[in-house]
C-alpha cells in the first residue's frame, strides 16, 4: 500500500494533484480541506494517502495530515458511504466541524453536502458516534485552515476552475456557477472562490 508521498507539486487543479516522486507522477485527489494546504507548483510537499484498487481502476487520495486520513478511513467504513463521497464530506466540512455535527447529530449539516440525504446523513451520525471517540482532531494536530491564500489576478479561468472543482465534488453545474457567482471579487484566485462558495452554501 502507498501511505505517504513526498515530491515535487507538478501540476494542481482542485480537488487532483500530480506529485512528482523522482520522476513518477502520481494522481491523487485530495478534499478541498488538505487541497489548500500545499504549496505552489514546483515546490516539494508531503502527503498522506490512501489507496484504492478496484476492478477498473487504481485510485490515490491525499491528505495534509495523518488524522484527516484516519477520519477519511472511519468514514468509508460506513454503509453507503465511499471514497467518493467521504471525498466531498472532507471537502465541504473539516474535520472538526464533522466531528461537531456528530457530537451534536447535525442532521441539518450534513444533508447540504451533494450526495448526503437525511437518511444517510442520520446512518452516518449513528455509525460515528463511537468511531470518532478515538480519533484526535483538536486544532494543533489538524490542518491550519488558513484564510490565507496568494491572490493571483482572476480571470475567466480562475472562475471556471472554482466551478468546476464544485461540480467534481457532486454539486450540479448550476448549483456551482451560482455559488461561485455569489461569491465572485476581482483579485481572488480559484482557491478563495471555492472556500467561500463551499461556506456560502453550508
Amino acid at each position: 500500500m502507498i501511505g505517504r508521498l513526498t515530491g515535487e507539486v507538478a501540476e494542481k487543479q482542485a480537488p487532483d494533484l500530480l506529485i512528482d516522486v523522482n520522476g513518477v507522477g502520481y494522481e491523487v485527489q485530495m478534499p478541498l480541506t488538505s487541497f489548500y494546504e500545499l504549496p505552489e507548483k514546483g515546490q516539494q510537499a508531503t502527503i498522506y494517502t490512501h489507496f484504492v484498487v478496484r476492478e477498473d481502476a487504481q485510485l490515490l487520495y491525499g491528505f495534509a495530515s495523518k488524522q484527516e486520513r484516519s477520519l477519511f478511513r472511519l468514514l468509508i467504513k460506513a454503509n453507503g458511504v465511499g471514497p467518493k463521497l467521504g471525498l466531498t464530506i472532507l471537502s465541504g466540512l473539516s474535520a472538526e466541524q464533522f466531528v461537531t455535527c456528530v457530537e451534536h447529530d447535525d442532521v441539518t449539516t450534513l444533508v447540504k453536502l451533494p450526495g448526503v440525504g437525511k437518511k444517510t446523513a442520520e446512518r452516518l451520525l449513528i455509525e460515528m458516534r463511537d468511531r470518532i471517540k478515538a480519533l484526535d482532531v483538536s486544532p494543533e494536530f489538524m490542518p491550519k485552515m488558513s484564510m490565507e491564500s496568494s491572490l493571483l489576478k482572476t480571470n475567466h479561468s480562475e472562475f471556471e476552475d472554482a466551478v468546476s472543482a464544485l461540480s467534481s465534488l457532486g454539486y450540479s453545474s448550476q448549483q456551482a456557477h451560482k455559488a461561485v457567482k455569489s461569491v465572485y471579487v476581482e483579485g481572488e484566485d480559484s482557491e478563495m472562490l471555492i472556500r467561500k462558495a463551499l461556506k456560502n452554501m453550508l
